[in-house]
């Protein structure tokens, strides 16, 4: 059986972000950081390869914002990464944007290797934190499928997603196609 790890960005996902909602909903495993206000690039790809390393099966990476740019650092240095079959990647967040470099500063450059696995990556116009254009650009270096997801801001509470079931059909989708390949 597949196990899905949530992946927060910066600050965490609160209760009515998707991310929490599905962590309920379906028994995802968040995986906890030791400082969500000031994340340390190094210390949350450790936190995330000892949650690989917790699961039994196939693993599955749902990440936001901050949680995408974890996804690439972690893929592109650790040993384990065969472990995982696919991720969805939500609003990539962007750490060398000019208003975000001083409190992310452990997480420039940004990691930009492919990844040795499966992903899909939304992105949408409107994000505060991460240009549509750039988004686009991190998903062709990261080899994930990007889809557009029109004007939705960070793809977040904020943006009324609620369950947010087409999401869900997103990681379903991309569950599919891995086991058919």
């Amino acid at each position: 059986m597949a196990e899905v790890l949530i992946l927060p960005g910066w600050q965490n996902s609160g209760p009515a972000h998707w991310q929490s909602r599905w962590e309920e909903l379906y028994g995802f495993t968040r995986v906890q950081q030791h400082d969500w206000m000031q994340p340390l690039r190094g210390d949350w790809m450790a936190q995330l390869e000892e949650a690989v390393l917790a699961t039994t099966g196939p693993v599955y990476l749902v990440a936001h914002s901050m949680g995408c740019m974890l996804t690439a650092a972690w893929a592109a240095h650790s040993q384990n990464s065969h472990r995982v079959q696919g991720a969805l990647l939500v609003a990539p967040g962007d750490p060398e944007r000019e208003e975000l470099r001083s409190a992310l500063k452990s997480w420039s450059p940004i990691v930009r290797q492919r990844l040795p696995f499966r992903s899909v990556l939304l992105g949408s116009r409107d994000d505060p934190y991460c240009s549509y254009e750039r988004a686009q650009g991190f998903a062709a270096d990261w080899g994930a499928e990007f889809v557009d997801y029109g004007h939705c801001g960070h793809i977040n509470a904020d943006s009324g997603l609620l369950d947010w079931p087409h999401g869900l059909a997103q990681l379903h989708q991309l569950m599919e196609t891995k086991k058919e390949s």
